[in-house]
């Protein structure tokens, strides 16, 4: 799987730069992940990127139509399931099997929180953000409401961490990427 095959397709179904922005983060924090575990990060990566791919066009046929579209392009089954199991219990009834697929299950939610929270900073920004305040925001349910913690839960249960496990290790990496996420995104923009 190419990346540039899979950014192109990213872009012709994703206009919306927060859509887009969402989708370099959780690639980005996938790499993270399948490099810190031992895995083919590009292939993390590409999974990451693709996840939310139908979301913006199809938002009520979300983990459904992505299907078709993946596999008008040739992905392959495990991509396309991989991509459909983060919707479990939610749009799809695909259980995410394989370690990568519960991490994507768990970090998809996760890194919108983080997000929301990194904008009430006054840096604007991960960099600074301690795992004290992203707990805080975490309990407050009204706070970034359309990011399930049940479904954050969920992912670090699946995985059998504890919930601080996932929630540090992701800030972890959405802080090691941010620079790279910004630059990527102004670059769109020329």
């Amino acid at each position: 799987m190419e990346r540039e095959k899979a950014f192109k397709l990213l872009l012709e179904y994703n206009k919306d730069k927060f859509h887009i922005q969402h989708a370099l983060t959780v690639e980005a924090v996938m790499k993270w992940y399948a490099k810190e575990l031992g895995y083919d990060a590009d292939y993390w990566g590409i999974i990451g990127m693709l996840h939310d791919l139908d979301y913006e066009m199809y938002p009520h046929e979300h983990c459904i139509k992505v299907v078709d579209i993946l596999k008008a392009e040739n992905y392959s089954e495990d991509v396309i399931h991989a991509i459909c199991s983060h919707g479990y219990g939610i749009t799809v009834d695909i259980k995410p099997e394989h370690e990568m697929e519960k991490i994507l299950y768990g970090v998809d939610e996760l890194t919108g929180l983080i997000g929301a929270a990194a904008k009430m900073r006054p840096s604007g920004s991960v960099s600074d953000m301690e795992l004290k305040s992203l707990k805080k925001k975490f309990k407050v349910v009204t706070f970034a409401a359309g990011c399930s913690r049940d479904v954050i839960t969920k992912g670090a249960e699946m995985l059998g961490w504890d919930l601080d496990k996932l929630l540090s290790d992701t800030l972890e990496a959405m802080r090691s990427t941010e620079n790279s996420i910004l630059t990527q995104m102004s670059d769109l923009d020329q």
